[in-house]
């Protein structure tokens, strides 16, 4: 029998699981938060929740961490960009933990999955970008690859097993409580902030404020309908160069400067270098050839209409999630 009251999130120390797991508290759910790493309770201090050891690539430890759950927000997975094998790091343990923690939850008899995708598995080539265009065609990201297979594969065991499954695809997520390390979107604020990115890449993100996501997850959760997908993030994105911008006009007295244009060769050249270097020094580099060659000039605009009006979907400005980010990470330096 389940709880309907009980609900559990994976991935609980993450920046996305975290927040979600303080706003389910707050909307009165009985919260059991399962963690892979359990050396580290510090997000959790003075928060009333059940925390427990699950780990995506080891199925039974999640059919325990599941018993008795009605609603299951499936957020743990790899969130990495860079790894030394990511095929293995990254593609393998993120399909292997979608499929086991599905059948997971069909065996301890979860009623409702609340998968947590990406806009990465979206389809860039017409914009604004919308749930109905279909999956990524760019092949090129180990990261990218797992969430578009990912999603298609839990769709389809959900099916199969008589499980309800929403699927929610957040974009860049910044903002509020944040623990050590920062996630990737959060890092690049970080680099900002610290004077660690002199180019313009021609990089862009879809900037969201991750309570706006917990938000959307719990709507997707209530409202959401099963078998469909919903875009958690802002209409419109912003250049780092014009997140810079933003952040200099706020603290003058950082002495910000404004990322120098170079041509797309010099680019390369340099995201190669740091390549070269990171692999000398057992590192993740700053920036790839990858990343110049998938992002460089990638425009990240998205139609969420289907999520304001099915859901209620209202998320903050790219500006102003940006604005209060910000100014979180200035009040917690040490996260720089």
């Amino acid at each position: 029998m389940t709880n309907k009251n009980l609900v559990l999130v994976s991935g609980a120390n993450g920046h996305l699981g975290n927040n979600l797991v303080r706003l389910l508290i707050k909307k009165g759910f009985d919260v059991r938060a399962s963690v892979r790493n359990n050396r580290n309770y510090n997000c959790f201090k003075e928060l009333n929740c059940e925390v427990v050891h699950a780990d995506i690539t080891d199925k039974a430890s999640f059919v325990r961490a599941l018993n008795g759950v009605e609603t299951f927000y499936a957020v743990g997975a790899a969130f990495k960009l860079w790894a030394k094998d990511p095929q293995q790091e990254i593609y393998e343990v993120n399909m292997q933990g979608t499929r086991n923690t599905i059948e997971a939850a069909a065996e301890a008899g979860v009623k409702r999955i609340i998968y947590v995708s990406s806009i990465a598995a979206l389809d860039y080539n017409n914009l604004p970008i919308k749930e109905s265009n279909g999956y990524n065609s760019d092949r090129r990201d180990a990261y990218y690859n797992s969430k578009n297979d990912g999603e298609r594969l839990a769709f389809k065991l959900a099916a199969e097993l008589g499980v309800e499954l929403v699927s929610v695809m957040p974009g860049a997520m910044i903002g509020s409580e944040a623990f050590l390390p920062l996630n990737v979107s959060y890092s690049v604020l970080r680099l900002i902030l610290t004077k660690q990115i002199p180019v313009d890449t021609g990089i862009t993100l879809n900037w969201v404020d991750v309570k706006d996501v917990a938000e959307g997850c719990y709507l997707a959760a209530e409202k959401g309908k099963t078998g469909e997908r919903y875009i958690l993030t802002n209409e419109k994105c912003m250049s780092i160069t014009d997140t810079t911008k933003l952040a200099q006009k706020l603290y003058p007295e950082l002495k910000l400067s404004i990322p120098a244009a170079v041509p797309k060769f010099v680019l390369y050249a340099i995201a190669g270098l740091m390549q070269f270097i990171a692999k000398l020094k057992g590192n993740p580099p700053l920036i790839t050839i990858k990343d110049i060659a998938m992002f460089s000039g990638l425009q990240q605009d998205f139609d969420i209409s289907k999520a304001r009006m099915e859901l209620g979907f209202n998320p903050k400005s790219s500006e102003q999630a940006v604005k209060e980010a910000l100014a979180y990470l200035m009040q917690h330096k040490e996260l720089l």
